[in-house]
């Protein structure tokens, strides 16, 4: 019997301090742990926004978007490194309502 899986999309806000270099080798490593535990179905690189509010003295931040597609249980672990990974602020995983 096969698990199912639900479509989810998580917002990453990384450091400007990281620099370019930096930033785009977060993205990847989150690309790479994605595509080993789930399907991804997407990424789209928002680039610099100014941020609601101050995070560490930070006013702007980097914002990419992941869409994909995993069972339950990824998603807790995908929260558990973003938390642990230098240089992201801010993090939101959601599951997508069912069409």
């Amino acid at each position: 019997m096969s698990e199912t899986t639900s479509a989810y999309e998580s917002v990453l806000v990384i450091s400007l301090k990281l620099g370019d270099e930096g930033i785009q080798k977060v993205i990847e490593k989150f690309k790479s742990v994605i595509e080993r535990h789930a399907t991804l179905d997407g990424v789209d690189e928002w680039g610099r926004r100014r941020l609601a509010y101050q995070i560490n003295k930070e006013t702007e931040g980097y914002y990419v978007l992941f869409n994909f597609t995993s069972t339950a249980e990824f998603p807790a672990e995908l929260d558990r490194r973003y938390k642990i990974a230098d240089g992201v602020l801010r993090s939101l995983i959601i599951k997508k309502e069912e069409k």
